[in-house]
């Protein structure tokens, strides 16, 4: 038997509903998330201002672009 794969990267796509991206809140923490993307970028910043900033974009794709470097920053 040959295992089948889901892609669900892109909330748009089949099975996006399981996407970290997805709609979907959740609660962790006593908090709640907007996305599993959310708390996934926020732990990168636990305990920091930034953390909460992150919980509180309202988009996921914001919030992950919230957590990398910028060209800039590198210099």
């Amino acid at each position: 038997m040959s295992a089948r794969v889901i892609h669900f990267f892109k909330v748009e796509d089949a099975y996006g509903e399981f996407s970290n991206h997805s709609a979907h809140p959740i609660v962790l923490h006593n908090k709640t998330w907007p996305t599993a993307e959310h708390y996934f970028q926020a732990q990168k910043f636990l305990g920091t201002p930034q953390e909460e900033k992150i919980r509180l974009e309202p988009s996921s794709q914001i919030a992950a672009q919230m957590t990398r470097p910028r060209l800039s920053d590198a210099c």
